[in-house]
């Protein structure tokens, strides 16, 4: 666990991303469209500043900060909400779509690299797994 974390820290992910695709992105925006495009988490429900803080484990100011840099970017826009006129929520641009597309490709061709000469059944284990742990850990952060 120490030693995911310490590759987390270093954002071992994120400086293969930008090595592979051989520009520079910026990971704070990668997290923000990532928690954007996740969406609403509930019917009826649209993604806020709010949702960006929580889903990324920050304060709700730093979540607007990043939130209005990765507008600036051209990955969000702010949108005014259908439902409640003085509510603001946030959506995609092609672009950030298009970020998110990428991340995704890149995430799961690096991950399958890892899991090369693992088992079709030890993937689906690992998989369950994962989820279950990061489940627990969710529930326990909210307790």
């Amino acid at each position: 666990m120490v030693r995911i974390r310490r590759s987390q820290t270093r954002r071992t992910l994120g400086r293969m991303l930008t090595r592979d695709l051989d520009r520079p992105v910026d990971l704070a925006h990668v997290g923000v469209v990532d928690a954007v495009e996740e969406g609403p988490g509930r019917p009826g429900h649209e993604v806020t500043v709010g949702a960006v803080a929580e889903r990324l484990g920050i304060d709700p100011s730093r979540a607007s900060r990043l939130v209005a840099d990765a507008i600036q970017a051209g990955y969000v826009l702010r949108v005014a909400s259908q439902t409640d006129g003085r509510r603001i929520h946030l959506e995609l641009t092609d672009t950030g779509r298009q970020l998110a597309h990428t991340v995704h490709h890149h995430r799961q061709a690096f991950f399958a690299r890892l899991t090369h000469d693992w088992t079709e059944q030890e993937r689906t284990d690992f998989a369950r797994l994962l989820t279950r742990f990061t489940d627990a850990l969710t529930d326990a952060s909210t307790t």
